[in-house]
């Protein structure tokens, strides 16, 4: 079943940014500390944490408290929802079909 539209929407906006994409990257490889995030990425915590809040509120990543760390890791349902949303857009094969004279629907 397809996602409601401001679920796919919420999906997206949260990949529509450099920083949360280069976030995504590292977190690929495996769980990572906010603070290995924030020096890899040589942003400002706050910044960071803005960030990932978008991805997280989107589904794409979760996150785990050890102290007074978090930890974030990819949500791999995220990436299945956003394969199945992008093939729900996908443009099917047409077939041409010829219209009568006059049997247009702009006629």
């Amino acid at each position: 079943m397809p996602a409601a539209p401001a679920e796919t929407a919420a999906l997206f906006h949260a990949l529509s940014d450099p920083i949360r994409i280069e976030v995504l990257g590292l977190l690929a490889g495996g769980e990572r500390c906010v603070c290995d995030l924030t020096a890899a990425l040589d942003v400002a915590q706050s910044r960071l944490s803005w960030h990932l809040k978008t991805l997280k509120d989107a589904g794409l990543v979760s996150d785990r408290r050890v102290g007074r760390w978090s930890y974030y890791t990819l949500e791999r349902g995220a990436f299945e929802r956003a394969e199945s949303a992008l093939a729900a857009l996908k443009p099917r094969p047409r077939r041409l079909t010829v219209q009568s004279q006059g049997g247009g629907c702009c006629d």
